[in-house]
């Protein structure tokens, strides 16, 4: 990002503005967005192009998921944690990977969204112990991995590797790409409410966010008492 485009981005990114979104976002999608995922929520692929469905479900869906993008983090941390002599892209890992168990799992317990093919968007209708995974979609897992998580593994690689400016950006554009892909296949294969995929991004970003600031203060902390201390 150019420096003039880096203050607009750090204000709309930062905590404050994610938790207001992420709040905004529970609020439309538990009332006045209802109606509108309720005309949304369509099996759009199998009437668009139902020979794509194999390769939506097994091959584009599950980018995002834990199979997936679980061992790319565990490997970069690793890696990068061997390369530095430190346990700090460990201990970021592992905080993304609760932040996504327990952030995001215990919201989509609370908020107990039955899926689309209810055809049901009110919260608290559905729930894990009467309907399983099928009645809690919001928010949508998948969407909020393909921030956290790959988000995470960007993060890492830019401030604990000397990985090249070219290279980072393009990095920083597959976790756009995986996001848009997340959303758009989970869209079009029905799976998830439209508001269950922006609740997803939006509260996978914040988690990011709040890692990732924690990570950094740490990490400034630590240079500073080190500079006392030569």
């Amino acid at each position: 990002m150019l420096p003039r485009n880096r203050g607009w981005l750090d204000t709309i990114t930062s905590i404050p503005a994610l938790i207001v979104g992420s709040v905004l976002m529970i609020l439309i999608a538990a009332g006045p967005m209802q109606h509108m995922d309720l005309l949304l929520a369509r099996r759009w692929l199998y009437h668009i192009e139902p020979d794509l469905l194999w390769f939506a479900q097994n091959v584009l869906d599950r980018v995002a998921g834990q199979a997936v993008c679980l061992p790319i983090l565990i490997v970069v941390a690793v890696v990068l944690a061997r390369r530095r002599g430190s346990w700090r892209p460990i201990q970021v890992a592992v905080l993304a990977e609760l932040a996504f168990l327990l952030g995001v799992g215990v919201l989509k317990l609370i908020f107990a969204r039955p899926v689309t093919y209810s055809r049901d968007p009110n919260f608290f209708d559905g729930g894990y112990l009467d309907m399983g995974a099928k009645g809690i979609s919001f928010p949508s897992g998948h969407a909020s991995e393909a921030v956290l998580i790959y988000g995470t593994v960007v993060y890492l690689i830019t401030h604990y590797s000397s990985a090249s400016p070219r290279l980072l950006r393009l990095l920083r554009w597959g976790v756009v790409v995986i996001s848009v892909n997340s959303v758009v296949v989970s869209f079009l294969l029905g799976w998830h409410w439209a508001s269950d995929l922006l609740g997803g991004l939006m509260i996978g970003g914040l988690y990011l966010r709040i890692i990732t600031q924690w990570d950094e203060r740490m990490r400034a902390r630590k240079g500073i008492e080190a500079s006392r201390a030569g």
